[in-house]
């Protein structure tokens, strides 16, 4: 007995949502590969992605970050770091401060370090980013952030007429904590697309 063939309306339903779950899985799975995705280089500047700081102390997260972009800059990557990150609700000083302080008392000369305290998201970071960038004649920058964050950190430094190579940290708290390492890439398999979509439609 012939089963009763369904609406075209349902058809069409279910044929968007398995595309859509297949774009999914397909964010997903770039999140991941770019979790892996180390294109340490020569750049114009190394760029370390703001974190939260407690009174004035980097967190365990932001510390992982300063810490292996300080091991980027000794290695002669770049002439100069760039740290970001504006002032959260409630605190006193900018993410990018407490960067400034840490990086300069673990040997990075005050003189080569450039601060972008204002971007309260990614996105402003890295249009700030590149306005600091544009000034000094380059586009090319080495990104450090946590490895979860990569890819969307990469489309938004395109985004913003940047030349990004990503660099994850190799030590990051979240990516060490199994639960909230899928809590994170999970997240980003969304932002990510949304992120790649506003890049395309910037255009």
């Amino acid at each position: 007995m012939r089963r009763p063939k369904r609406p075209r309306a349902v058809r069409l339903v279910l044929s968007a949502c398995a595309l859509l779950l297949m774009l999914w899985l397909m964010s997903f799975a770039a999140v991941l590969v770019w979790e892996h995705n180390d294109q340490a280089r020569p750049a114009g500047a190394i760029v370390v992605l703001g974190a939260a700081q407690y009174v004035g102390r980097p967190s365990p997260v932001l510390r992982a970050r300063l810490d292996h972009a300080i091991a980027l800059w000794r290695r002669d990557l770049a002439p100069i770091l760039i740290v970001t990150g504006g002032t959260g609700t409630g605190d006193t000083t900018s993410e990018a401060a407490v960067s400034q302080r840490y990086a300069v008392r673990n040997g990075v000369p005050a003189s080569q370090i450039l601060m972008e305290n204002e971007g309260r998201t990614t996105s402003q970071s890295m249009e700030a980013v590149a306005i600091l960038m544009s000034s000094r004649g380059r586009r090319d920058v080495l990104l450090v952030s946590d490895p979860f964050h990569m890819l969307r950190l990469t489309i938004l430094a395109r985004r913003h007429g940047l030349e990004p190579y990503a660099s994850p940290t190799p030590t990051s708290p979240i990516a060490a904590n199994r639960a909230e390492r899928w809590k994170y890439a999970l997240s980003e398999s969304i932002k990510a697309p949304a992120a790649f979509i506003l890049e395309r439609s910037s255009r």
